[in-house]
């Protein structure tokens, strides 16, 4: 028995060296350092709740939050929409299935970087494709990365580009689960293929439903690439997200300890985001 037991040790150890490094060690870590001041150079410096205190003083702190909320109205419903649509189209085709689920989910591997730098030539205002086709179709430009109405919802159009072929993936499980008899039967019944799209397809849909909408929430909270590579946050700090800010405010800056607090309450805020929402799909 203690021999099994110390084989079983011994098996999981690489894990619990993994788990010790990179996941509580660093969490330890954090936490030590919202309570003090710290550049990275120097000695930690003890401010107590000090940098809480900052926190609550810090309007673009309030901003960034503002701004990833917006990118999530934006980007969670036009997610599930397309994610569905290609779901329900790829479920319905035999010809080539395989080579369009590739095709579709293609852009979910692809470095976030790349996908930035390769829309930034499609928003760009002077030279842009998009731009480019209004212009030959008698049209103004758009800015739209420049203005700051538009930067956000470009940015949330390009990440809902990027990611809707894992949500397809998901949604074309949970269809391919749905026993076919019962479409049969309501088809027989007189029951037109929206009936049957609402009142078959979306109910038997909702476990995966709710958990597209957590992951896109979750996804959609640690919203960094895109704002940092397309616009640094602007104009005028109408794509600053809260990942973006923390990462300015830790690195940038060098306000490593204020950066801790920050991603500290910003993750307590993803928590208590995803349970409402989780509460609010499983009863409805």
């Amino acid at each position: 028995m203690l021999r099994a037991r110390s084989h079983g040790w011994l098996l999981s150890s690489p894990y619990l060296v993994y788990a010790a490094v990179f996941v509580v060690f660093p969490l330890a870590f954090s936490l030590y350092l919202v309570f003090h001041r710290w550049d990275g150079m120097a000695a930690p410096v003890f401010v107590g709740l000090g940098n809480l205190a900052r926190l609550v003083q810090d309007p673009l702190f309030y901003r960034s939050i503002l701004n990833t909320l917006e990118f999530l109205v934006i980007h969670i419903p036009l997610q599930i929409v397309f994610a569905l649509l290609f779901a329900v189209a790829l479920n319905s085709i035999t010809w080539l299935r395989g080579f369009f689920r590739a095709v579709y989910f293609m852009p979910v591997v692809v470095s976030g970087v790349v996908v930035t730098i390769l829309w930034q030539q499609l928003y760009s205002y002077d030279n842009g494709v998009l731009n480019t086709i209004l212009t030959h179709l008698g049209l103004g430009r758009v800015p739209w990365v420049t203005s700051p109405a538009l930067a956000m919802p470009s940015i949330a159009l390009m990440a809902t580009w990027k990611n809707v072929g894992l949500y397809t993936v998901m949604f074309l499980v949970g269809l391919q689960d749905i026993p076919a008899e019962m479409h049969e039967a309501a088809r027989i019944d007189g029951a037109t293929a929206v009936k049957r799209f609402l009142r078959i397809t979306v109910p038997l849909l909702r476990p995966t439903m709710t958990l597209v909408v957590v992951l896109s929430t979750i996804n959609g909270f640690s919203l960094f690439v895109e704002p940092y590579v397309m616009t640094g946050g602007g104009p005028l700090n109408s794509t600053l997200s809260t990942v973006l800010y923390i990462y300015n405010q830790g690195f940038y800056f060098g306000h490593l300890g204020y950066g801790a607090a920050l991603g500290f309450v910003f993750a307590l805020i993803i928590l208590v985001v995803v349970l409402i929402q989780r509460k609010a799909l499983e009863s409805a």
